[in-house]
């Protein structure tokens, strides 16, 4: 019993540590740094829509600007940033072999007081190039493509510039209706990533 007790009180310390700030990084009035670059990294899996079982790795930089900040405080206090996303994918599996883009979008960080954990949402529209092949069944109808993405997750604030990120993505890809058939193709898959604010 007494084992059970301290691993509840160190499970305690060591969630509480997670949220709080550590010398100082946060401060009570909410002041996010206005540009910040990233570099993400995911592993996507065809989940519906597409005759073949795709498996696509996600390759992000991302550079992102603050436009806009909450600091009231109720749960949506945070901060807007736009985001400007290249796009490399490597197809592992699936008919086409690669995949490069562009994504304009938005995310939304919904910051605590003193909290390094920052839960996001994040979405956008893009277009992009893959080299497909028609004639073959399942794939993509031409090379021109839109891309839509849509993630969830939370970034942890190391310090004042550097922070890690975990999350899921999904995506859609498809030539909006431009050639018969057109399979798309609906991923979804986990992603890590590192971003700088400065």
């Amino acid at each position: 019993m007494k084992f059970f007790g301290a691993g509840i009180l160190g499970m305690v310390l060591f969630v509480r540590s997670l949220f709080a700030d550590a010398e100082g990084t946060a401060t009570e009035t909410l002041n996010p740094p206005r540009f910040e670059v990233a570099v993400q990294s995911g592993y996507l899996l065809g989940v519906f829509g597409n005759p073949n079982s795709y498996e696509i790795g996600s390759e992000f930089i991302s550079g992102r600007i603050r436009w806009g900040v909450n600091d009231s405080e109720n749960w949506t206090r945070g901060y807007n940033q736009f985001c400007l996303t290249l796009m490399a994918e490597p197809i592992f599996r699936g008919v086409e072999n690669h995949y490069f883009g562009v994504n304009f979008g938005g995310r939304y960080n919904f910051v605590r007081p003193y909290w390094r954990v920052v839960p996001y949402i994040s979405g956008g529209l893009g277009l992009g190039w893959i080299d497909s092949h028609p004639d073959m069944r399942g794939s993509q109808g031409q090379d021109f493509t839109f891309n839509i993405l849509t993630g969830i997750g939370v970034s942890y604030q190391i310090d004042e510039r550097w922070k890690v990120d975990a999350g899921v993505l999904y995506q859609h890809l498809s030539n909006g209706g431009q050639t018969d058939p057109n399979p798309s193709l609906n991923l979804i898959g986990p992603q890590i990533g590192v971003s700088y604010s400065f």
